[in-house]
């Protein structure tokens, strides 16, 4: 039977099989234009671009995130029993203390960012504390902990740089279409074989990449349900708190597509959407998947 221990073994593997896949796309798409442009300086400085727009995001993710949530600081005399079980998960996780904020929101969700665990937030909104029990709460923390401890910042980051850089090969490709930098360059059959496979590309592969990166994030979220599970050692704490929150129907209202992945439960309350198609484009597992390997899995 699989312990938790398998389960985030196996969800590494498949992580880093995706990214492997990532960068083949990148090579290849990136082979395929330098051949069609004929000139490798517009790959490199795509590549310049967008690493150093990464970096910049990376760096300032925590205030950016902090900001579009509308979230305030929080401490031990505000909010007392948060800090408590928050300060004693990462004192079990050998972790540094995250700063804590609070969403004035009635719908129940938190999240965790940072660069790094010396550099972590953790952000709960007022609706999750109104109605999840201690050991609910201290389930979901744990879970937002295990985002932290299981560095998944530095692997959403990786995951957006890939996603932008292949959007903007694409887009630049495409644009060139108008701009008639095709006019006599390859007038021959394999010329023009090579433009339609790219122009196939240059429409698929951000969709293609779009849905990889969201296939990643449910990984991460298995991942965490497990290692926060493991973390408190009692599996129907989280289990009983996704289903309550299951049960709430309000959305949250600072909802943005480029945060939705960080948020521990879809912020758009899109989980009840099961047809094949429709989870290909959820940020977030169905939540009684979740509740079903949590109960199935042994601590």
């Amino acid at each position: 039977m699989p312990s938790l221990y398998t389960h985030k073994d196996r969800n590494i593997r498949k992580t880093w099989l995706l990214f492997f896949v990532f960068f083949t796309v990148v090579i290849g798409i990136g082979f395929g234009f330098s051949y069609v442009y004929r000139s490798p300086a517009i790959l490199y400085i795509a590549v310049l671009f967008s690493v150093l727009m990464s970096i910049t995001s990376y760096w300032y993710s925590d205030k950016i995130v902090i900001k579009m949530a509308k979230a305030k600081p929080v401490d031990k005399k505000t909010v007392p029993e948060l800090y408590n079980i928050v300060e004693n998960l990462s004192i079990t996780a050998g972790l540094p203390m995250p700063k804590l904020f609070l969403v004035e929101d009635p719908s129940p969700n938190a999240f965790a960012t940072g660069r790094n665990p010396e550099h972590s937030v953790v952000a709960v909104t007022s609706g999750l504390l109104g109605i999840l029990d201690r050991s609910e709460l201290e389930g979901v923390l744990a879970h937002e902990m295990s985002h932290i401890g299981n560095r998944d910042m530095l692997v959403s980051t990786v995951a957006v740089i890939l996603v932008g850089f292949i959007a903007l090969l694409s887009d630049m490709f495409l644009r060139s279409l108008f701009w008639g930098g095709f006019g006599g360059r390859n007038r021959n059959n394999a010329g023009g074989i090579v433009i339609l496979l790219g122009i196939a590309l240059a429409i698929l592969s951000p969709l293609i990449a779009s849905l990889m990166q969201l296939a990643i994030s449910r990984k991460r979220e298995f991942l965490a349900d497990a290692s926060g599970a493991l973390l408190t050692r009692y599996p129907e704490g989280l289990a009983a708190a996704l289903e309550k929150i299951l049960r709430v129907s309000i959305p949250l209202r600072a909802v943005n597509n480029a945060t939705n992945h960080l948020w521990f439960s879809d912020p758009t309350k899109g989980e009840k959407k099961t047809h094949w198609f429709a989870k290909l484009f959820m940020t977030h597992p169905p939540m009684e998947e979740r509740v079903a390997r949590l109960r199935n899995v042994e601590v």
